[in-house]
């Protein structure tokens, strides 16, 4: 049997092909009524929704009362354009405007939305998305900066205990900054590097070249490791560039362990002098130029103490513009208060060791 949806259907009209005599119901004229299940054989039937060509809303199609489908003959209904004005039981909805929700974006400053970051929110309301970490973290720096310093002037083995803890909140801070936590297995993975780093650099004579050489091996690793996982492949590029920095900027704070003793001493008050000195309430321009003279002073006044005299003071103000890099990473995107109290406290360190070591052999 084959459906006819374009042709409609016509009446009984007393004609058998096949040779049978009509069966009419009583009282049945020249439009009889239908059996419904033989007319929706021939009578295409919507199943889905269709579209109202006024207003343009998905509505759904309406099955015919089984009660009463036998009484009523089956007409076609005339398109929405032909009928008349809408009764009061059916008002004309308006079109629904388009809003920002519908292309992805939301009222970031009155309702808020959580697809809109923060820091995307304080672009809206015209604020900066940068904000500096302020003076408890840059406290924190400085009492790390100089637990460093003092220890240089103990000794190696104690210049570990404080390197590692600056090695270790490197590596949480880096992954947190970059909106990925709890990352364990990244974090895990970086201060493992840097341990492995330090290691090398004990047993190597405190060689360069071991840092180098971990960061290396390190790279491969993580290259190896993301290469293994089943997230999305944008999730596992992002996963491993923040991993391999992690591990990188961990791994380089071991400088401070290859550096010379006076070099560490001068470099480390340098930056805790810097950071504090940079979380001063002053306009920025301002404030960096007092801080990179804070750490002028600081490398003078402990390159007098140590063997470096007034070379110090390049040494110094050279740590502080490594320290103020590391200052300005952890401030970028709107951070959390999480972040300030890790990334804040242990970057403008991390970020200062490879001038410590550089500028410690250079003066010498």
């Amino acid at each position: 049997m084959t459906d006819q949806p374009n042709q409609p259907h016509q009446p009984y009209d007393g004609y058998d092909p096949y040779g049978q005599q009509p069966q009419a119901w009583p009282g049945q004229g020249y439009q009889g009524y239908e059996d419904p299940h033989t007319a929706q054989q021939y009578t295409q039937q919507w199943q889905g929704q269709t579209w109202e060509t006024q207003n343009h809303r998905a509505v759904s199609a309406q099955a015919p009362d089984p009660e009463t489908a036998i009484l009523t003959p089956q007409s076609p209904r005339p398109p929405q354009s032909l009928q008349g004005p809408r009764t009061p039981q059916e008002p004309a909805a308006p079109a629904p405007a388009a809003t920002d929700a519908d292309a992805g974006y939301g009222p970031a400053t009155v309702g808020g939305n959580a697809r809109v970051t923060d820091a995307q929110r304080a672009r809206a309301e015209g604020r900066s998305p940068v904000i500096e970490p302020g003076m408890q973290p840059a406290a924190l720096t400085a009492l790390l900066g100089l637990l460093l310093a003092g220890a240089a002037a103990v000794g190696t083995y104690a210049l570990l205990v404080p390197l590692v803890i600056l090695q270790a909140v490197t590596a949480a801070g880096w992954f947190r900054l970059n909106g990925m936590w709890p990352a364990r297995q990244g974090i895990a993975l970086g201060f493992a590097g840097a341990l492995a780093a330090d290691a090398a650099l004990l047993v190597s004579g405190r060689s360069p070249a071991a840092i180098l050489g971990t960061i290396g091996v390190w790279v491969l690793l993580a290259l190896v490791l993301q290469l293994r996982s089943h997230a999305d492949p944008d999730e596992r590029m992002y996963g491993l560039m923040a991993t391999v920095a992690a591990s990188a900027l961990a791994i380089v704070a071991g400088g401070y362990l290859a550096a010379a003793a006076d070099a560490v001493t001068v470099g480390a008050v340098a930056v805790a002098v810097a950071v504090l000195a940079r979380a001063l309430p002053l306009p920025t321009p301002a404030s960096v130029v007092v801080s990179l003279l804070a750490a002028a002073g600081a490398g003078i006044a402990m390159g007098s103490v140590t063997d470096l005299g007034t070379s110090g003071a390049l040494l110094g103000a050279g740590a502080a513009v490594c320290a103020l890099i590391g200052h300005r990473v952890a401030s970028y995107d709107y951070p959390s208060r999480f972040v300030h109290f890790t990334a804040g406290v242990a970057l403008p360190l991390a970020a200062a060791a490879p001038a410590v070591y550089v500028l410690g052999r250079a003066l010498a």
